[in-house]
């Protein structure tokens, strides 16, 4: 048998404290995309409805969600990052195809630059 209807649940932040006495002050969601969402603890209020969770103003289909937990930041991050040049001789550029191109050939979009150091994800508007 199904359960039909909505659960709602809220918390108090000021019970969300860890050990050492820091205050949770963020409920971070990560998508099965890697990417991460915080929300704050203060009044927050989530309702789960069938496939679909609602904190605060944020929605979410569980079935994107790969974990939550407390947090003392807010850890929403895009991952993409400003790139100061290109012309880095070791620069790979590959589009989200996982096409290698050059920088020529870049557009409006984003990218995936991999160096000695590090790789990037970049916006290009």
């Amino acid at each position: 048998m199904a359960l039909a209807g909505a659960l709602s649940v809220q918390a108090k932040s000021h019970l969300l404290t860890e050990t050492d006495g820091e205050v949770y002050t963020y409920l971070t969601f990560e998508m099965t995309d890697g990417t991460k969402v915080s929300v704050s603890t203060s009044s927050l209020t989530m309702t789960f409805s069938g496939n679909t969770l609602t904190v605060g103003s944020q929605t979410f289909t569980l079935s994107n969600l790969s974990k939550m937990y407390f947090s003392t930041s807010n850890e929403s991050a895009t991952g993409i990052e400003e790139i100061v040049s290109l012309d880095d001789e070791d620069a790979e550029i590959y589009d989200l195809q996982g096409h290698k191109i050059q920088k020529e050939q870049m557009r409006n979009g984003v990218y995936v630059v991999k160096t000695k150091n590090k790789t990037r994800k970049i916006l290009v508007k």
